[in-house]
């Protein structure tokens, strides 16, 4: 398998994009929703599954759009052909603060496990699959559930992190013990399970959730700061309740700071 070979450029701090250039008839796949802008002569079209070169029957086509709908994406995907005769750019966007991560699944052994919505574009030739926990207890536990997004191939694919990025390099045996929604992806030879928190007080007073990832080495691991559902979930606790206002809404400080924000409506 031979995936197209692109270059590309990542813009800005907290809201990044990556701008990739591609040569005439290079093509590069996306997720919907991901798409920021594209010079003239790039044309887009709709594919189903996951665009890697190997499908080459309606069934290969099938059990990659199937697999798409098991991690809760899309059927179909955005492939992106240039049509000029010279090289053009397209570029791809975050959807929410945080890193993009750039990743060469050459220097993985051709393979990289991610959440199911860390993907946000790859050179045409990846593979977007999923990968199915061994153990029981990820997918009764893991918070993310017992599929994850595996990337396959020998070309190039970008993941999205939330907030700020740390990657660890695990040494053979090493442990490092994570929040579920706080991985962003490893390499294959990592090894993946849930453990139980225990105690009493730390699983009805401790606020952390009850089960936390154990990531074993050797391998590469990506963590994120900010998951996309912990940001979410404090969205909804922040937002006012029954049409009123804020949960500060009768309080002093509460009034004083809309009055700083600009909002004189009491």
């Amino acid at each position: 398998m031979q995936a197209h070979e692109i270059e590309y450029h990542i813009y800005g701090e907290e809201m990044q994009y990556v701008e990739i250039e591609l040569d005439p008839q290079e093509i590069v796949v996306a997720e919907a929703g991901s798409f920021m802008m594209m010079d003239n002569g790039i044309q887009m079209e709709t594919i189903f599954g996951d665009g890697s070169q190997q499908q080459t029957g309606l069934f290969d086509k099938l059990l990659s759009a199937g697999k798409r709908v098991l991690t809760g994406e899309s059927l179909f995907m955005t492939a992106y052909i240039n049509q000029n005769s010279i090289k053009s750019k397209v570029c791809f966007a975050s959807p929410y603060p945080g890193k993009i991560v750039p990743l060469d699944l050459k220097q993985f052994q051709g393979k990289f496990i991610c959440q199911k919505d860390a993907f946000l574009c790859a050179a045409k030739g990846v593979s977007v699959g999923i990968e199915f926990s061994k153990k029981l207890g990820r997918g009764l536990f893991g918070g993310e559930g017992f599929i994850m997004q595996k990337l396959e191939g020998d070309g190039m694919a970008f993941v999205h992190s939330g907030g700020t990025l740390a990657k660890r390099e695990l040494a053979s045996g090493e442990i490092l013990k994570v929040d579920t929604g706080c991985i962003v992806g490893f390499t294959k030879d990592v090894d993946y399970d849930i453990e139980f928190i225990g105690g009493i007080k730390n699983s009805v007073f401790g606020g952390e959730g009850l089960f936390y990832a154990t990531l074993r080495g050797p391998g590469t691991v990506y963590v994120q700061s900010l998951p996309f559902s912990r940001l979410a979930d404090r969205i909804i606790a922040s937002a006012p309740k029954n049409g009123g206002n804020s949960r500060d809404e009768g309080s002093l400080l509460g009034g004083l700071g809309r009055m700083l924000d600009g909002d004189n409506k009491f």
